[in-house]
């Protein structure tokens, strides 16, 4: 008889620090850090039970980070946003069968470490324009998509959102409601494709209890943090996002 919960120690060695970066991603540093939780916790199960796992975890953090910056987000990018990433969960989910979780995760750190080299290499002057916006919704599109593979959907966005240069508390707001409407856009297909069974189930209850911690420290931060630091950080996430994923992929 399956046993009723993932029980193996090493599992949690891994999961317990992901949930906890995953948290401050949440509602701290947006999309840095936060995509890194699937690639760790994929070293102790599979990269499609390890993202099953964490979709409990991931709607109470978007339940507690939404409550904690409710007055902050971006309504008009939002409703741009929120359309283009559900037509990437869609293609996420008939897809989802036929590729390789750790291919796509590969293709996202490589497109992440290309884009870190362009910001630096060629930083944007304060009066740059904007990203047009068909680019931004073929990179919502991307991140809908890469979301539903592997709960990676954090580079791509990230590409378009920050250019627009929003302050650190707007931009973590419109992630976190962005992200609530993706991830619980999941559940159904989740479901259909058998991921969602009792077993993963009950090793996310097992591991909530350390959502709120990660999302506490996260939302302390977004609100003390230089604006200028506070990207900064968010670069390092990604430039360790990219790699790892980039490793993973070639491994």
């Amino acid at each position: 008889m399956a046993l009723a919960l993932i029980t193996d120690p090493y599992f949690y060695a891994l999961a317990v620090p992901a949930v906890l970066l995953l948290g401050v991603s949440k509602s701290g540093f947006g999309t840095g850090f936060g995509s890194l939780a699937v690639p760790m916790m994929a070293m102790a199960v599979t990269v499609p039970q390890a993202a099953a796992i964490l979709m409990p975890v991931l709607l109470v953090m978007d339940l507690l980070g939404m409550a904690a910056f409710r007055r902050d987000f971006d309504l008009k990018l939002l409703k741009f946003l929120i359309p283009c990433g559900l037509v990437g969960i869609v293609i996420g989910a008939l897809l989802f069968r036929l590729l390789d979780a750790h291919l796509v995760a590969g293709i996202v750190g490589v497109f992440t470490l290309l884009f870190l080299a362009q910001r630096l290499l060629f930083p944007p002057r304060a009066d740059s324009a904007a990203p047009p916006q068909w680019l931004g919704a073929v990179l919502t599109a991307c991140s809908g998509f890469t979301s539903f593979i592997a709960h990676a959907g954090g580079p791509p966005i990230s590409a378009y959102v920050i250019p627009l240069r929003l302050s650190p508390v707007r931009f973590t707001a419109t992630m976190a409601f962005f992200f609530f409407i993706i991830n619980l856009s999941k559940w159904i297909p989740y479901a259909w494709l058998g991921l969602l069974d009792l077993r993963n189930l009950a090793t996310s209850l097992v591991l909530l209890p350390v959502a709120p911690i990660g999302v506490l420290i996260g939302v302390r931060m977004a609100r003390r943090i230089n604006q200028q630091l506070f990207y900064r950080f968010v670069f390092v996430g990604m430039f360790l996002t990219g790699v790892k994923l980039v490793w993973d992929a070639l491994r």
